[in-house]
């Protein structure tokens, strides 16, 4: 799975220039959280998020006149806000290694960029859950079970083998402590109200 298969393709974009209350209208009307902020040559050069952006409005209990504080609030603008150097992910990559530069880098989303060095997307915690539920198969019906085995080789086509004549939407895997791992998997089709059944049979531990 690649990182342009799940991201928000053409995403919105202010510029430095842009006034702090413009990018927040943007935000609030687009749903959204970030925004890529790009220079007057298209390059990509920060970008800003809601809590960025509402972390620069003074205080409620500020002693500033209303007058003073539009003035304030005008001359504010995204580029006083926005971080940089922005981390990115590659519309080439696998979403696992723009998920983990996610999490390293304690962000909730990366924009991308095209072979050219080009911002095409943005990928965020959203899509990352789309993609996890998209692999699990949840959308697709079917059983889940959860299988504890050893952590050796053939283990993997033990199972398949219990599991048929059922057929298996997804699998994941975690674990390898202890010498045992488990599996992970969502079936469906012929026979699957007995699969746990003949899972059992094969002397493979079912946890639900």
């Amino acid at each position: 799975m690649l990182v342009r298969d799940w991201m928000t393709r053409n995403p919105v974009t202010v510029t430095p220039d842009t006034p702090v209350m413009d990018a927040l209208k943007i935000l609030k009307e687009g749903g959204f959280r970030r925004l890529p902020v790009m220079d007057g040559h298209g390059r990509l050069v920060g970008i800003t998020t809601r809590k960025d952006l509402k972390d620069a409005m003074p205080s409620k209990a500020t002693t500033l006149s209303v007058w003073e504080l539009n003035y304030l609030l005008s001359k504010l603008t995204v580029d006083e806000m926005m971080a940089r150097p922005v981390i990115t992910a590659a519309e080439g990559e696998y979403m696992e290694d723009a998920a983990l530069r996610m999490q390293e880098h304690h962000v909730g989303g990366l924009p991308v960029l095209n072979d050219a060095g080009q911002l095409s997307g943005i990928i965020t915690t959203m899509d990352i859950l789309r993609a996890f539920t998209g692999i699990l198969g949840m959308r697709e019906g079917g059983q889940r079970l959860t299988l504890d085995m050893p952590d050796v080789p053939g283990s993997l086509e033990k199972a398949t083998h219990a599991i048929l004549p059922s057929n298996i939407i997804s699998v994941a895997t975690f674990g390898g402590e202890n010498g045992r791992r488990r599996f992970v998997m969502r079936v469906s089709g012929e026979g699957v109200r007995d699969v746990r059944d003949r899972v059992r049979a094969a002397g493979i531990d079912v946890l639900d």
